[in-house]
């Protein structure tokens, strides 16, 4: 994997003021995350659902969260990307309020997708203001330091979210729509919109069509559904093996946090290094290292051997999100930069479903072994594709930087 000279001038280079005001927004909107965690308990304890109709609401979130993507992506390219991250944290924080008063079940429904809908429009929105603030050479290392806000304040809140749960569920709705609203004020004052201008006489294309045709995006996003099928292994199979070796769940709890602690520590060294290297190759070496993570599980049997696995893949997981976001960045054209990113996020929210509909089937039916060899063989294959694809994605990013 060579090295990428291009990045390094601009790697110490100070970090624009709206940037850090989006990676204060992170940190403050993943701090307040606390409702999502305990959807189900709050819905089965206060609410006194049952177990699957809680999980089907949990479900209305996700599905919500899905279409968001796409959304928000549409909405930052047409109506703008401060627009957008406004309505994501001000309408976040109103349907937080509502799904923690509602009473009847059409309204937990329509609150909970409203939740996911509304709380995932600035995903978009934000990898697009990025790329406009910033040089190419500079985004790996901002989007390095937005996935490491993320997961501090991710760790953080799942932590504090539990003692503040035994204060009431109530709470936990209102904290997590005020941090929404601090995050909105944050934008409001100190992020400009950042929207490249058309030039005159032209008008925005549609984004369908551009994409359908686009072989190079679609094969990306082909690659990111078959990572996330990996990734959400460590949510949906991962407890489920431990459980079958006799481990207890509070053991789950503990490896799946080393996943926090390990980006968490290692994120801000590495950030600097993982600038220099090829990007789209670094991306294929990354889920490699993700897949073969998981493919421990094929040999190990004791809570030490799993939390091998959890780092190994933890280190993987770095080097593809630091990478990730610059990578589309690159690729997308300027004038639907939104919609790219949108639809990025759309094909992790594919994974993020099938991942734990064919992880737990594979491990009924034919056993951890064969399930975890299955996880590393499908690690190898989008390695060996996203390696055959890296000259067209530079070949894309010099054309990109040519026309801008």
């Amino acid at each position: 994997m060579s090295a990428a000279p291009i990045t390094e001038p601009s790697a110490s280079r100070t970090l624009p003021r709206a940037f850090w005001a989006l990676w204060v927004c992170q940190l403050v909107n993943r701090l307040g995350s606390f409702v999502q965690p305990f959807l189900v308990l709050y819905l089965t304890q206060d609410r006194h659902l049952s177990a699957g109709t809680a999980g089907a609401v949990a479900a209305a979130v996700g599905a919500g969260s899905v279409v968001s993507q796409f959304v928000g992506g549409w909405l930052s390219d047409r109506v703008g990307r401060r627009a957008t991250m406004l309505i994501c944290f001000f309408g976040t924080a109103v349907a937080l309020v509502l799904l923690g008063s509602a009473r009847s079940m059409p309204m937990i429904w329509a609150t909970a997708f409203a939740v996911g809908l509304l709380g995932d429009l600035f995903r978009a929105a934000v990898s697009a203001t990025v790329a406009d603030l910033l040089e190419p050479g500079e985004r790996v290392r901002a989007y390095g330091l937005l996935f490491w806000a993320i997961n501090l304040g991710f760790s953080v809140s799942t932590v504090s979210a539990g003692v503040l749960a035994s204060l009431g569920y109530g709470l936990l709705f209102w904290l997590n729509a005020g941090t929404s609203v601090v995050a909105g004020i944050v934008i409001w004052t100190m992020v400009p919109e950042t929207r490249p201008k058309l030039e005159e006489g032209t008008s925005r294309r549609p984004l369908l069509p551009v994409v359908l045709r686009d072989r190079i995006f679609i094969g990306m996003v082909l690659i990111q559904i078959g990572y996330a099928t990996i990734y959400f292994q460590g949510y949906s199979t991962l407890p489920l093996a431990m459980a079958r070796d006799g481990l207890p769940s509070s053991l789950y709890g503990t490896v799946i946090g080393l996943n926090g602690v390990v980006i968490v520590i290692l994120q801000p060294l590495l950030v600097k290094r993982l600038a220099t290297f090829d990007r789209p190759k670094l991306v294929g070496v990354s889920m490699l290292i993700v897949g073969l993570g998981f493919g421990l599980g094929a040999v190990v049997h004791n809570w030490w051997g799993y939390a091998l696995s959890v780092v190994v893949w933890s280190i993987g997981e770095i080097g593809f999100a630091a990478v990730i976001g610059a990578v589309f960045a690159d690729i997308a054209p300027t004038d639907l930069r939104g919609g790219y990113m949108g639809i990025f996020g759309m094909s992790f929210g594919f994974g993020s479903v099938i991942g734990p509909l064919a992880g737990p089937n594979a491990l009924q039916h034919l056993g951890p072994t064969m399930t975890w060899i299955g996880v590393a063989l499908l690690g190898v294959v989008i390695f060996i594709a996203q390696y055959a694809l890296s000259p067209a994605i530079h070949a894309r990013t010099a054309e990109n930087a040519a026309t801008a």
